[in-house]
């Protein structure tokens, strides 16, 4: 006998909150224009046209955001998409400093290198096609619809309710970042390999993600985040699947931290992607990731914590140690501040594992103030140049201060907020990741605030390397020069540079802001 047919009206219509979710349409409709001015836009005016559009595309989604702050926090999509305050405050940092990624991709120095990306990205590096596409003038102006989906998966990432939606996300954020990483004008074999090791990062993220969820899927019946903590404890006979299900979940995500031992290629990919997106990689991407680890060690997991803390204290000691050191033997700009971000993410991670509301603010905290400070400081490495190409190796920035002592000052003042240098963003950012743990992490969270306070003193040692290299007289006949950027490379650095003495100065309404807007909703 055939089986009965439920009847339909046990199938309900899924309920969207289009006015919660409106900060990521805006960004994908503004991603889909930048597609259609690739295909329909005169190639002269491609440049223009797509920088404004994603920059009144970000603009617009912030307006959005904050629309959606002044409303109640809702959990909409059948709880696959959670708009509460940590996510609404991550998408509101996203933003801002997705306009300033943009600023800085934007750069234009002159006729002889017209921008950071190559003119042909489908032809082999020094074949017949790159050098025609010189010759005519192309500019690589799909880097602009590229980091729109990008932004897209990046906004999508801290709202994910369930781990479908996470998992998507993940892929959205992924896909055009190895594409940008691949784009680079100089060294363009370098720029591929980096493109071809962030994918295959990427695939073993998207692995371990994939078989965590199908774990965590076996042990609760549902992907949603709420579900698994309420089956947590519950479910009988299954809780063989709840700790390795946890476990390859939170791989997939320290991956797109940069932790250690996930950290494999990721200072290759820094060196080789173009300038601009490694800063956009290095602030935007580990912002995002967070929010996503946030909400799936505070909500959906936070009941077994006591299962696989010793697994991530572990992982926090070692990203930090293996970041402060392996920072001070680099003798390349982009390898340092890669490393740099290495460490900084054992620090964040000071800060997440406090398992209290205060490490959430800490944490939001320290992600924002790194994001502004990295961000300005990759925008200048991409105009400190010598004979054509970027001027990278610390040696060739020797005596820079003496021929070019703005530049040099503000590069200074940006390393001396890496090391964490009062009346910075650094110093704040550091006390504000680093106290929760003592105060609500037991013994073990003052172990690693410990570890934290004397891996930044290591990493300290590595900026001001740089910084006395800087006005240090030249002898080896270093002639890199700082070419004078345009208006857009400029109010990237003067707010990345602005915000960081404002946080270090005035850090109250945004830690006021993130104390307010750091509760989750189940």
């Amino acid at each position: 006998m055939p089986q009965a047919v439920r009847p339909a009206a046990d199938f309900q219509v899924t309920s969207i909150d289009y006015a919660a979710v409106s900060p990521v349409l805006v960004v994908a409709i503004a991603a889909l224009v930048g597609v259609l001015v690739e295909a329909f836009v005169k190639r002269e005016l491609r440049y223009r046209v797509q920088t404004r559009v994603a920059v009144l595309g970000l603009l617009g989604a912030f307006a959005a955001v904050v629309t959606c702050a002044s409303n109640s926090w809702v959990s909409t999509a059948a709880g696959a998409v959670v708009v509460d305050g940590p996510t609404l405050l991550i998408q509101g940092a996203l933003l801002v400093l997705g306009v300033m990624s943009v600023l800085t991709m934007a750069e234009r120095f002159d006729s002889a290198a017209p921008d950071a990306f190559t003119q042909s990205a489908s032809s082999a590096p020094g074949s017949h096609g790159e050098s025609l596409a010189l010759r005519v003038g192309a500019t690589t102006t799909e880097v602009f619809p590229l980091t729109m989906l990008s932004m897209v998966g990046m906004l999508m990432f801290p709202a994910a309710g369930d781990l479908v939606v996470m998992f998507v996300a993940l892929e959205v954020l992924s896909l055009p970042l190895y594409v940008l990483a691949g784009l680079a004008r100089r060294r363009r074999l370098l720029s591929q390999e980096a493109a071809l090791k962030y994918f295959l990062l990427g695939a073993f993220s998207s692995g371990f993600f994939l078989f965590g969820a199908a774990l965590l899927y076996g042990y609760s019946g549902t992907v949603r985040l709420a579900g698994i903590s309420s089956a947590i404890g519950t479910s009988v006979g299954l809780d063989g699947l709840l700790l390795p299900g946890a476990f390859f979940l939170m791989v997939g995500l320290l991956f797109k931290i940069g932790a250690v031992p996930f950290h494999s290629w990721t200072p290759d990919v820094y060196q080789g992607a173009p300038t601009p997106v490694t800063g956009f990689m290095a602030a935007c991407t580990k912002l995002a990731a967070f929010g996503a680890l946030l909400r799936l060690l505070y909500v959906g997991l936070a009941a077994d914590r006591w299962s696989y803390l010793p697994a991530l204290w572990a992982v926090a000691i070692l990203t930090m140690v293996v970041g402060a050191v392996l920072t001070v033997t680099q003798t390349d700009m982009k390898r340092l501040l890669a490393y740099s971000s290495i460490a900084h993410a054992g620090f964040i991670l000071v800060g997440v594992l406090s398992f209290d509301r205060s490490g959430v603010v800490g944490t939001i905290f320290y992600l924002v103030a790194y994001g502004f400070m990295t961000i300005a400081a990759f925008a200048i490495v991409s105009l400190v140049r010598r004979g054509g190409s970027e001027a990278t190796t610390i040696s060739q920035w020797s005596g820079l201060g003496r021929r070019h002592p703005v530049t040099a000052a503000v590069f200074s003042f940006l390393m001396l907020a890496f090391a964490g240098i009062p009346l910075t963003s650094g110093f704040t950012a550091k006390f504000a990741a680093f106290y929760p743990a003592v105060a609500h992490g037991g013994g073990m969270g003052t172990v690693l605030a410990v570890v934290g306070v004397l891996c930044s003193v290591v990493t300290a040692f590595a900026y001001l390397r740089v910084v006395g290299a800087l006005w240090h007289a030249d002898h080896d006949g270093s002639t890199a020069e700082v070419v004078m950027p345009s208006v857009a490379s400029t109010v990237a650095i003067a707010l990345g540079v602005t915000i960081t003495l404002v946080l270090g100065v005035f850090p109250t309404p945004l830690l006021d802001l993130a104390g307010r807007a750091a509760t989750f909703l189940p």
